[in-house]
């Protein structure tokens, strides 16, 4: 059998970050830790909503990049709201859902019904709407859906 794992290079905090993500996305636990030597965290796996990642510590050289991100999908603005804050606390904003969290990964927060609002004859209303957000709003992009 074939799987797809995303694996992600800390330089040296991936034990914290597993333990963040974790409490924050629901349906999601560390399945196992993998230790130096000496006892320090090197490989933390997880499951994060049931998807694995695998976070190690992997020393300085990497960078992250916004190049690369993990894409959550949620259900309503409230959800949105509570991992947009969370995500962003010692983080940073980015544009239409995008956002940098305390550690330097990228996430993206999307509603279920973005796919939705972004189609049809109003979808580049929305589209511009969107280009205009750091967090999305579901109500603003629904206005700019309903013609007017």
């Amino acid at each position: 059998m074939t799987t797809v794992t995303t694996f992600v290079w800390f330089d040296h905090e991936a034990e914290q970050a597993a333990e963040f993500y974790v409490g924050l996305l629901p349906g999601s636990r560390v399945t196992g830790i993998t230790r130096t030597p000496d006892g320090a965290p090197f490989v933390i796996s997880t499951e994060l909503a049931g998807h694995p990642v695998t976070l190690m510590n992997g020393g300085p050289g990497h960078p992250f990049t916004d190049a690369i991100s993990l894409q959550v999908t949620v259900e309503g603005q409230a959800e949105v709201d509570r991992l947009w804050s969370a995500l962003t606390a010692e983080g940073t904003p980015g544009p239409c859902g995008w956002l940098t969290d305390r550690y330097g990964l990228s996430w993206q927060i999307v509603p279920t019904e973005l796919p939705t609002l972004l189609t049809g004859p109003q979808a580049p209303a929305v589209s511009a709407a969107l280009r205009t957000m750091t967090k999305i709003d579901l109500e603003t992009l629904r206005a700019a859906r309903t013609p007017g």
